[in-house]
């Protein structure tokens, strides 16, 4: 009996190109999706959210930088309004949100790690609040007046001789009656309304021409029937 040999196998087959590009393929590890262009960040990796508050406390910015920012704001609330009145609205409407962001930073400013400034939810610290650190922190000096109605308990008035936001708009003949510093306005109505005082601010040319503050603006803070009702109950 004999035994068949077995059948001689031939060399082995390589591979087809394509097999081995998809092999390749398969074993490469794999590259992470590439990311699109979009906002940069520093390479330390940190964004301005990441800097301390207190950091820009004595900062300064360029008045020529604020003349060009403020103007275009003012020609971009000039566009598709009815009157005066409705550019004071919009300008009134553009500082508000500011004015509530401002806030809790201001607080946050004049805390210490011991005493936290405490909230002012009465007329008057408001009022010196809005008058002396709003108002360094805006125009890096205080207001010039501070004064209440002598006619009627809920209107107040700040004063300011000569607006910073004024000085760099040239209002036109027919529109005699505009104040820029409605913008301010609108900042002073947002601090109110922040601390739990609703208030009604408006901005007001009180300057006389050959004068010695022509440009002198008075901001009338009208607060609301509750916030004077809580101010009596104190």
């Amino acid at each position: 009996m004999t035994t068949a040999a077995p059948a001689q196998q031939g060399p082995p087959k390589r591979p087809s190109s394509s097999s081995s590009t998809s092999l390749q393929q398969q074993r490469a590890p794999q590259q992470p999706p590439q990311q699109h262009a979009g906002l940069r960040t520093p390479s330390n990796r940190k964004t301005i959210y990441d800097r301390n508050l207190n950091r820009t406390r004595t900062a300064e910015l360029s008045r020529a930088s604020f003349a060009y920012l403020f103007g275009e704001m003012v020609g971009y609330a000039q566009k598709r309004v009815t009157g005066i009145q409705d550019l004071e609205r919009r300008l009134n409407e553009a500082g508000y949100p500011l004015g509530q962001r401002l806030l809790p930073l201001l607080l946050l400013r004049s805390s210490t790690p011991t005493h936290p400034a405490p909230r002012p939810t009465r007329i008057l610290p408001l009022l010196q609040f809005i008058a002396h650190t709003l108002w360094r922190h805006l125009f890096a000096r205080s207001a010039d007046s501070i004064e209440s109605s002598s006619t009627n308990n809920h209107e107040y008035m700040i004063s300011d001789n000569e607006p910073l936001v004024n000085q760099y708009i040239s209002v036109p003949k027919e529109m005699s009656q505009l104040n820029c510093a409605a913008y301010v306005a609108g900042i002073i109505e947002g601090v109110c309304c922040g601390v739990g005082c609703k208030a009604g601010v408006s901005a007001h040319n009180a300057g006389e021409e050959g004068g010695m503050w022509p440009g002198k603006t008075v901001f009338l803070i009208r607060f609301e029937d509750e916030v004077v009702k809580r101010e009596g109950t104190k």
